[in-house]
């Protein structure tokens, strides 16, 4: 079986099925734009955001066992890792709920500028500056909420 491809060349369906890239091109980084980036981490901050959750409600339900019990699941988050982890957490929660409300915003239509003919190459017109600039705001006020936090936990009077 012969199939066609986007040049309008022809090859065959064995051809076709050894030239896919499988799960090594899914995950390259190098051929997708910033909204690629953008669903990415946030998938990725969802998920770590989930189990911090997870491990959360665990560590609260440590109250019930006392004062002693508290405390000691308290002195992870008085260690240098226990700082790392938190200035994570600050990062990850500023990233995933600002670009989770340019998404919004998206799905509402706003900030996606006036729909065009799809002429070749196919640019995406979803990604405008705005959107751009959405992902890049996410960005930045991640990193100062992770610097910030990085000054109260280890720098902090």
């Amino acid at each position: 079986m012969r199939t066609s491809n986007r040049r309008g060349l022809f090859k065959t369906a064995e051809e076709d099925r050894n030239n896919r890239e499988g799960l090594k091109g899914w995950l390259n980084p190098a051929r997708y734009g910033w909204e690629r980036v953008s669903y990415w981490l946030q998938r990725l901050t969802g998920l770590f955001l989930l189990i911090y959750f997870i491990g959360h409600i665990y560590e609260t339900s440590s109250l019930t066992g006392g004062a002693g019990a508290w405390n000691s699941m308290l002195q992870f988050t008085e260690t240098p890792w226990g700082h790392l982890f938190l200035i994570l957490v600050i990062g990850t929660s500023t990233y995933h709920s600002t670009n989770g409300i340019r998404l919004i915003f998206t799905e509402a239509g706003r900030g996606l500028g006036r729909p065009g003919r799809p002429d070749y190459p196919y640019d995406a017109l979803s990604l405008n500056y705005r959107q751009k600039s959405g992902i890049w705001i996410a960005l930045i006020l991640a990193a100062v909420a992770m610097f910030y936090g990085g000054n109260v936990l280890f720098g902090g009077d």
